[in-house]
């Protein structure tokens, strides 16, 4: 059984293999992510000294706290491209959103609004850290019934349903993808956390990784974790079942 907390050799973090981080809160002034465009070009600039040349910005919507539209999105994404054109740094940008399933949700679907997505009809949704939402399946049901592939964030994070890990491979099977966060894997969020982590990536249910990178904290928390994130990284790329390479960000 794959663990990556029996490795002893320290590895240096390279995530160049990657290409694409998926899932970042980088875009200034939005969410709990990046307080501004300063912190914002610190933050990509960091992703690609990691190795990342592709980045997906995915900014929270979640109409309690963070009442974000394409129309706020968008700009601020604009932003950073032009900050990050003036300093020559490699790195394509993309802005999708990360969406809490909430009656928000709910009624950008009955309204046919079109959501911000990964790329294609791949969108990326969340779940509450307390508890499962009532609704998650029809929740679901409702995103693929309007065209959409939802790629469940950090489901490692929901340790709610670790008693009941069928759950998972469900969600799978109902057509769904799984993205795990890198910075699982080193324990940042805790032991419950990185196990999820660790038994999702060893029932091969996971097709994405994302640094769900927010400050600079985390950064140092991924640049120094590399003896906990290479195994893994390099295990999910060489299963074939890792899409973060493939991912293209225009």
């Amino acid at each position: 059984m794959f663990s990556f907390f029996k490795r002893k050799i320290k590895e240096e973090t390279d995530l160049s293999a990657l290409q694409c981080d998926m899932h970042s809160h980088i875009l200034p002034a939005l969410d709990d992510g990046s307080r501004d465009i300063t912190t914002s070009i610190q933050l990509v600039k960091g992703l690609n000294e990691l190795g990342y040349n592709k980045l997906i910005a995915t900014p929270h919507i979640y109409w309690d706290l963070y009442k974000n539209t394409p129309a706020k999105i968008e700009p601020a994404k604009c932003d950073v491209v032009q900050s990050l054109k003036e300093e020559n740094v490699p790195v394509a940008l993309k802005a999708a959103a990360e969406y809490f399933l909430d009656d928000h949700v709910e009624k950008l679907l009955n309204n046919k609004e079109p959501l911000l997505t990964l790329y294609d009809n791949f969108v990326l949704i969340e779940f509450s850290f307390v508890t499962a939402p009532v609704n998650w399946k029809e929740c679901i049901f409702d995103l693929q019934m309007n065209g959409y592939l939802p790629v469940i964030a950090h489901p490692e994070r929901y340790v709610y349903f670790a008693g009941s890990k069928h759950i998972f491979e469900e969600i799978k099977n109902s057509g769904c993808l799984l993205q795990i966060n890198l910075l699982s894997l080193t324990g940042y969020y805790g032991r419950a956390e990185r196990e999820l982590a660790e038994y999702l990536i060893n029932k091969n249910l996971v097709s994405m990784l994302g640094t769900d990178v927010h400050h600079q904290r985390h950064l140092d928390v991924l640049r120094t974790g590399g003896t906990f994130i290479m195994p893994a990284v390099k295990k999910l790329l060489d299963s074939g079942n890792l899409l973060n390479p493939t991912i293209p960000v225009k």
